[in-house]
């Protein structure tokens, strides 16, 4: 049973016209600071930031804006050490510290909210926590990537079958395979890297939605707080969850890329295909068939994705014609972002550690790549080569594959009378032409699979990294 007992109107920091209590139940479901709280250091940045440019126009005085960025600082590491109380009568992380800053230093640090409103606080507050964690994701990105270049480097003459339509198509460098991944997973830095120049850009000062009458100045305490500018339109300013849209769009992406990795690597350690064995370290067992070996991880970031979408979509539908500027349905913006970084982040991670672990079974992998006629494309290219046009050459290599599948054979297991019973354009010179290396290297335009193209790639995207020894 809820505990419906009113809260106290006195309690509360903004009380004064209401004359009932407010409901217990209600308390509880308006307040947010279980989940804001992780925003913490950032309010108490803002507050400082704000409280030094308040000082700086005259709204404060020097000694008063010490003692108030004093007692901030205190409570800050109150708040690292683990000891700060946090009231959920209070509502959330602001009025908390704010509660707290009047018990340290007295009626001064009501002060601190001259000029501000928890709406454009609440703004500055995930901005800047967005900010953090955006670089954190930025840098475990990158280290990913590296990781894909020095799997590629150690891979380096592993072939395997390339697919389309899950079905074989042409013969691959394993190593191509992987700087695939490398390009994703660049692509989804490069989207956070452009993202923070417009979420590096400040609110506070915004007010509740139209400014103020006091005569602050956002562009320092904008600079103060290592935005690149104040927001232009105060209304856009307490309004704006574009940023954290953004965010949720690119984690999105890369969750996609990671899912599709998970995968790959899912289907590739299955006994249908033996291309790889897993770690231990990233793979459980069964409680009842002792021979399992159960890629946990990857189907768990496979599984995790549809979570992450779902925030994107859910915060989506929250902003959905809300009217300007804020409104309570706002306060559902954060914490779909905070799962959602937490989910990336792991992913990332445990990606990043499986991945240099990976066993490669180059023979099995090669043995398929050689198998489904995946040198068929390059027959027709040789029959060009003599002469022959594309059309005729497909229809020619079409007829053989029939052939083989009438015998159970691959292209490369036919003698060469059974080639030149079909066409006696057909020479010796066939069968160098059809073996793998053969197939792949001749792959060698531009971003292609062939070694020499995947060296290049190798060597462009150590440079990238700043990997060069």
């Amino acid at each position: 049973m809820a505990n419906n007992k009113p809260t106290k109107k006195e309690s509360r920091m903004w009380g004064g016209r209401f004359s009932e209590d407010t409901d217990a139940l209600v308390q509880a479901f308006n307040a947010s600071v279980e989940v804001d709280k992780i925003m913490a250091l950032e309010d108490i940045a803002g507050s400082i930031a704000h409280a030094t440019m308040l000082a700086e126009q005259g709204i404060l005085t020097n000694v008063e804006a010490e003692e108030i960025i004093a007692g901030l600082a205190d409570i800050r590491a109150d708040i690292l050490a683990g000891v700060f109380e946090w009231k959920l009568e209070l509502e959330d992380v602001h009025m908390n510290i704010e509660r707290a800053l009047t018990e340290r230093i007295g009626p001064l640090g009501g002060k601190l909210h001259t000029a501000r409103s928890r709406n454009d606080q609440v703004a500055t507050d995930f901005r800047l926590w967005l900010k953090k964690e955006s670089l954190e994701i930025i840098n475990l990105l990158a280290n990913l990537r590296a990781v894909f270049v020095s799997s590629a480097e150690t891979h380096l003459g592993v072939i395997m079958p390339g697919y389309t339509h899950l079905q074989v198509a042409q013969p691959l460098l394993f190593s191509h395979h992987l700087l695939a991944y490398y390009e994703m997973f660049s692509r989804d830095q490069e989207r956070l890297e452009d993202s923070l120049k417009r979420l590096n850009i400040s609110p506070l000062g915004a007010g509740a939605l139209a400014g103020t009458g006091f005569p602050i100045n956002r562009k320092r305490s904008a600079e103060l707080l290592g935005f690149d500018r104040p927001a232009d339109n105060s209304l856009d300013a307490v309004s704006d969850r574009d940023f954290a849209l953004e965010f949720l769009a690119a984690a999105s992406i890369s969750m996609m890329h990671l899912s599709r990795l998970s995968e790959e690597l899912i289907l590739w350690s299955s006994q249908e295909f033996g291309f790889i064995s897993l770690p231990d370290s990233h793979t459980t067992g069964s409680s009842i068939m002792p021979q399992k070996k159960n890629p946990d991880v990857a189907e768990l970031i496979r599984g995790k994705t549809g979570r992450v979408y779902g925030h994107l979509m859910a915060l989506l539908t929250v902003m959905k014609a809300l009217p300007l500027a804020y409104n309570k349905d706002m306060q559902e913006d954060k914490e779909g972002v905070i799962d959602s970084i937490r989910t990336l982040k792991i992913s990332l991670r445990l990606s990043s550690d499986m991945l240099p672990k990976i066993k490669v079974n180059a023979e099995r992998s090669k043995h398929a790549a050689g198998r489904a006629f995946s040198n068929a494309t390059d027959l027709a290219d040789y029959l060009v080569g003599k002469g022959l046009p594309f059309r005729e050459a497909h229809e020619v290599v079409g007829r053989l594959v029939a052939y083989c599948l009438a015998q159970d054979k691959d292209l490369q297991d036919l003698t060469l009378g059974e080639m030149q019973s079909v066409l006696k354009l057909i020479e010796a010179d066939v069968f160098e032409a059809l073996k793998l290396e053969t197939v792949v290297n001749a792959r060698n335009s531009y971003g292609g699979t062939a070694l020499e193209q995947v060296r290049i790639q190798i060597e462009r995207a150590k440079e990238a990294l700043d990997l060069q020894e």
